[in-house]
């Protein structure tokens, strides 16, 4: 066996068994059986609530174009106000009554009722606040509340100084007596991150009112040397819908690496305003409750010997906390907690940095858990099961939450002084350059059970350095948004005064440089590096295991191994240089290798204003549209070069019909395409087709599945104008269909990760794309008809870098498979994709590729049956 275990395991469930297992349970819902579930990938029926690709990907995607606009556009709250201290009290208006909020069947706070009721624990006395930290893509307000002892402007202040110490100046914090005795040691809960996830909100509400009203000596002491915040519900919009997406279909516990979403911003900039020592994230449910830290991989830019120190114990104590509620399997249906890391082998990883306790590790944060409570009441149980049998599981997982946050505010309140501590010596390793420390039984006492499969270190590089001058303008764009993300992540960046050479290279003024002696350190390095295959650490992972910005960005990244920044003219920067301008005379040339330069000549398409596209697959813009030129630089940052060249074709405003994931419509919106979301229940309900240029397929539309009138809808439209396709349902409509004569070759489904890929220069769809792609079930393509161009190949050798793909058993299916193959095709009405260029908002650089699909792919008239619809022709 891997791990001593002081408790029996809880076993890892073949997923084969997983349907029988769920059915059999929801056949006898009255009794107290236990609805324990595998912990495994999601998307397998009865798996446990987290897993591998998230259910929000693959669900259809409808959500209405003001959720995008809102997440594109919602602003970011500064969380720092000196200028007050504490409490840091606000009458809340109230929100409009809605009966149909999910909370309320299982006996749960509704949304509207969140604001009268916090306004209530404000007047309790003078320990709560309450600050709205943001708004949610459906425009709900998102609530931080803050318990601690009142304040003074003046006390407030030296916090704030102690805190910014700690993370600025850490060697000198480490010997500070006074954060010994008066820095109050930051705790962070965060619930209800999965809207249908719900208990966690309650049990903090419950939590903060007992809090605001106790006398006794030991909450004195905790609120007089710490400070608690609670994040209400981190997704509102979910909690009211009863879904585990935000209003824009995402999953935002997997959005922490590109924060794409306004909730995900709102935690990111707690963490870092907050700098919380300790945190937890309530989820369900897992029975028995899960309680971090995890199975291997461990996340291998983070101080791991630190975290699992803490983490292990606090988790220790959380278990005997809801273990002593005393609720068992025979009366309850309530199995005893169990810790991944202690119990299990594999499958519940804290190898990316997209989930929110991992990504609080970059920040500083010590001991951070994902706590799954036991009891289902969400999806197939929310709808079949008794109203008294799902208040009675909803009041357990109250409890059970209620639980681990007391015990977790009793370790911090025992251990504050050495929880600070390691704080200090994170931000202090990064700072000094210093060697990660590999868990051991040596360095990290008291985990039982730590082997070789659990040590994961990496090598920092000396800088990072985002190259400026001629040979990087193409990348302009690109790297002004991975600067800007990497300031907004609290990574410190510099820009180059003066050209400069540094390992060995010269770049040129203007270039920026992340210097790895820093901080935050580990977040720098997560999101630049190209990370790491791990294909033969385990057999199975959790959720992605490869993201890496610095190659999916489309900006170009040097890592600098060694060398000395002394001497280098570097200036510490706030924000990226704009890059966006229009020259003064002539003809304008747009680039079109960005998905901002795609939104930008969206948004002149929309405006009317008559643009060609260059043989290079640029766009030229008349000089008559300068002013609209200048506003949509202004409004992109982008670049508009004066050009000669007169296009050699026309390009139009393109309509989109559209059945993707939520991930690949925000995507299409980003970019400014007019989309209407499509399936094969509204093709069938009669679609006019002639409100649309361009399908594009991911899900949701199987040819087989469409009525007579319907498919000869759909045949008329794809033999006029176009398809792009992506993976197995896009190329399986392909193939219905008849438009592109080529055959999906299919990995294996649990692939993923940044893989190398060769592009034809000659193609308008990939022509100058970036040598790295993401693939998530990867796809290539065999048996090519006359015709059809080969755009893109997957690279040969070993052309996986980072993530995890191994082959099927019979050992088909696996990267040596794809290595040489097609990863997207083309015809005169199609393109099809075995990449997955929009996935989550995280290979940007990718994005242009669809985005020149969509522009390719429509002739430039529409038949005369395109104009009727679906009912008209039958």
């Amino acid at each position: 066996m891997r791990r001593t275990r002081p408790v029996p395991p809880s076993p890892v469930l073949l997923a084969v068994l997983a349907v029988t297992t769920a059915g059999s349970l929801l056949l006898t819902p009255h009794t107290a059986t236990a609805d324990r579930k595998p912990v495994t990938r999601e998307g397998v029926e009865g798996a446990g609530a987290e897993g591998g690709r998230s259910a929000a990907d693959s669900r259809a995607a409808t959500t209405p174009a003001g959720a995008a606009t809102r997440a594109l556009t919602a602003p970011v709250t500064d969380l720092t106000d000196t200028g007050r201290g504490y409490p840091r009290e606000q009458i809340l208006s109230p929100d409009p009554e809605n009966p149909a909020d999910k909370s309320i069947k299982l006996g749960l706070t509704p949304y509207h009722a969140i604001a009268p009721k916090l306004n209530a624990l404000q007047k309790l006395g003078d320990r709560v606040s309450v600050e709205v930290a943001g708004r949610s893509a459906g425009g709900h307000r998102l609530y931080l509340v803050t318990v601690t002892a009142p304040e003074s402007v003046a006390q407030t202040r030296a916090q704030e100084n102690m805190r910014a110490l700690i993370e600025n100046v850490s060697a000198v914090a480490a010997n500070s007596l006074t954060i010994k005795r008066s820095y109050k040691a930051p705790v962070f809960v965060n619930n209800n991150i999965h809207g249908n996830e719900w208990e966690g909100t309650d049990a903090s509400l419950k939590l903060v009112e007992r809090l605001a009203t106790a006398t006794d000596a030991r909450t004195r002491d905790l609120l007089a040397h710490s400070r608690l915040y609670f994040n209400i519900t981190a997704n509102p919009d979910g909690r009211i819908a009863g879904t585990r997406a935000n209003a824009n279909g995402f999953d935002l516990n997997r959005d922490f690496v590109t924060s794409s979403q306004p909730e995900g911003r709102a935690m990111r900039q707690i963490e870092i305003d907050k700098q919380p020592t300790v945190m937890l994230d309530l989820h369900g449910y897992v029975n028995g409750t899960l309680i971090e830290p995890t199975t291997p991989p461990h996340g291998e830019n983070y101080e791991y010997d630190l975290f699992l120190k803490n983490t292990y114990a606090n988790a220790l104590g959380m278990e005997a906390a809801v273990n002593g509620l005393g609720y068992t399997p025979g009366k309850d249906g309530v199995e005893p907690a169990q810790i991944p890391f202690r119990d299990q082998q594999e499958g519940w990883d804290d190898w990316p940095p997209i989930f929110t306790p991992q990504y609080a590790a970059f920040h500083g944060t010590v001991a951070a858990h994902t706590v799954e409570i036991p009891m289902t009441v969400n999806n197939r149980a929310y709808d079949t099961l008794p109203v008294d049998e799902l208040r009675r599981r909803s009041a357990i997982n109250v409890a059970v939450a209620d639980a681990a946050i007391t015990a977790t505010l009793n370790y911090v309140q025992d251990h504050r002084t050495s929880l600070v501590a390691d704080q200090i010596e994170v931000f202090r390793r990064g700072a000094a350059g210093a060697a990660q420390v590999p868990v051991s039984a040596a360095t990290v006492p008291g985990v039982p059970g730590i082997g070789p499969e659990d040590v994961y270190t990496t090598a920092f590089p000396r800088a990072y350095v985002i190259p400026a001058g001629a040979s990087a303008q193409r990348s302009a764009p690109a790297a002004a948004r991975l600067v800007d993300h990497l300031l907004a992540n609290d990574v410190q960046v510099t820009r180059a005064s003066h050209a400069f050479r540094l390992g060995g290279r010269t770049y040129a003024k203007g270039s920026y440089v992340v210097d790895m002696r820093q901080p935050k350190r580990g977040l720098a390095n997560v999101l630049l590096s190209d990370g790491r295959d791990i294909s033969d650490k385990v057999s199975v992972m959790y959720d992605i295991s490869g993201w890496s910005l610095g190659r999916l960005w489309g900006a170009t990244v040097q890592p600098v191994r060694s060398g000395s920044l002394l001497g280098v003219p570097l200036r510490a920067v706030a924000a990226a240089t704009r890059v966006g301008h229009v020259a003064p005379h002539g003809k304008l040339r747009l680039r079109l290798d960005d998905p901002r330069e795609i939104a930008a000549l969206n948004s002149l398409l929309r405006d009317g204003v008559p643009v060609r596209r260059a043989v290079d697959g640029s766009a030229i813009v008349p000089a008559s549209a300068r002013t609209k030129a200048v506003a949509a630089a202004r409004t992109y940052d982008v670049a508009f070069d004066a050009t000669k060249a007169t296009g050699a074709s026309v390009l139009r405003r393109t309509r989109v019909a559209a059945a993707v994931t939520p991930g690949e419509l925000f995507a299409l919106r980003e970019m400014n395409f007019e989309v209407t979301p499509v399936s094969t229940a509204v093709l069938n309900a009669g679609f006019d087709w002639a409100g649309v240029d361009v399908l594009f397929v991911s899900q949701d539309v199987e040819y087989q599945g469409l009525n007579p009138a319907a498919r000869t809808a759909l045949d008329a439209f794809l033999g006029s104008r176009g398809l792009v396709g992506r993976g197995v349902a896009g190329a399986a409509l392909n193939s219905a269909a008849g438009v592109l004569a080529a055959e999906p070759a299919e990995g294996n489904g649990d692939a993923n990760g940044v893989v190398r890929v060769v592009n034809s220069g000659l193609s308008p769809v990939t022509g100058g794309a970036p040598e790295h792609g993401f693939v998530y079930a990867p796809v290539w393509f065999t048996d090519l008809g006359p015709g059809v161009r080969v755009d893109q190949s997957y690279g040969t050798g070993n052309l996986l870098v980072s993530g995890h793909w191994r082959p099927f058993a019979d050992g088909s299916g696996g990267p040596a498979a794809a290595a040489g193959q097609p990863s997207v095709v083309s015809g005169p009405h199609a393109v099809l994709f075995g990449t997955e260029p929009l996935f989550r908002d995280h290979p940007k650089g990718e994005f242009a590729q669809v985005a020149r699909a969509l522009l390719s792919v429509p002739t430039a008239t529409i038949g005369v049956t395109i104009g009727m619809t679906s009912k008209e022709i039958g």
